[in-house]
């Protein structure tokens, strides 16, 4: 499904979001706080956005993006051929068996993953594991918003708006459909902090932005691990 639509799916982030999906990508950038020395995993990297607002936004110099669909990969290598951007190490990787030595990584990171995958805890257990002792697991997630109505006007926009422009614009009605659906069945904000603290997470902080509709979960690995 995301190979179908990798063709158009930085204009579907676009349009979606009225071009706030760069934003909230520096935003996450800022509460990882990347150092130099670090080694950053942009994880589903998908076109390489998020792996891009590091660089541009941090002072680290490489970044390694991660991603299970190979037609996404296409995408970013094209993208970052166009911009002779050679920071960027792109690999073919299940999130669910990362191919990184334990503690590989200063700052593990991923934009719209989490409720993709088939195993939530196993998932935030594998980021946990490649990070190193004292640094941030970060994850980007579209939620759903709690103010009454406000919640009901983003139900209506993404049940049914979305996906009528996903089909005009992708072609693929089904993906966008599979969106707003994928979005309601994860877990709330608190849920997902308590499960990256049963992965051996600490001080794991959330943000919410554009009116509950985004969040961005912070956890560090204890220094000693």
């Amino acid at each position: 499904m995301f190979a179908g639509i990798a063709p158009r799916y930085d204009l579907m982030n676009a349009l979606m979001t009225a071009g706030r999906d760069q934003a909230w990508r520096r935003t996450a950038v800022r509460l990882a706080a990347p150092t130099l020395e670090e080694r950053v995993l942009d994880l589903a990297t998908g076109t390489a956005d998020l792996a891009l607002a590091f660089l541009e936004a941090s002072p680290v110099e490489r970044v390694v993006g991660a991603d299970f669909v190979e037609g996404m990969l296409h995408r970013a290598a094209e993208k970052l051929g166009r911009r002779g951007e050679a920071r960027i190490a792109l690999v073919a990787a299940d999130a669910l068996a990362l191919p990184f030595a334990d503690a590989t990584f200063g700052c593990v990171a991923s934009a719209f993953l989490l409720r993709n995958l088939a195993d939530l805890e196993a998932g935030l257990a594998e980021m946990r594991r490649v990070t190193a002792p004292g640094g941030r697991v970060v994850a980007l997630e579209i939620t759903q918003p709690t103010l009454p109505v406000w919640r009901e006007a983003f139900r209506l926009y993404f049940h049914h708006v979305v996906p009528a422009l996903g089909a005009l614009v992708s072609g693929d009605r089904a993906a966008y459909t599979y969106l707003p659906r994928s979005v309601e069945r994860f877990v709330t904000p608190p849920e997902l902090a308590r499960l990256m603290g049963s992965v051996g997470l600490g001080d794991v902080r959330i943000t919410r932005l554009g009116l509950g509709t985004v969040t961005i979960h912070v956890g560090r690995v204890p220094p000693h691990a």
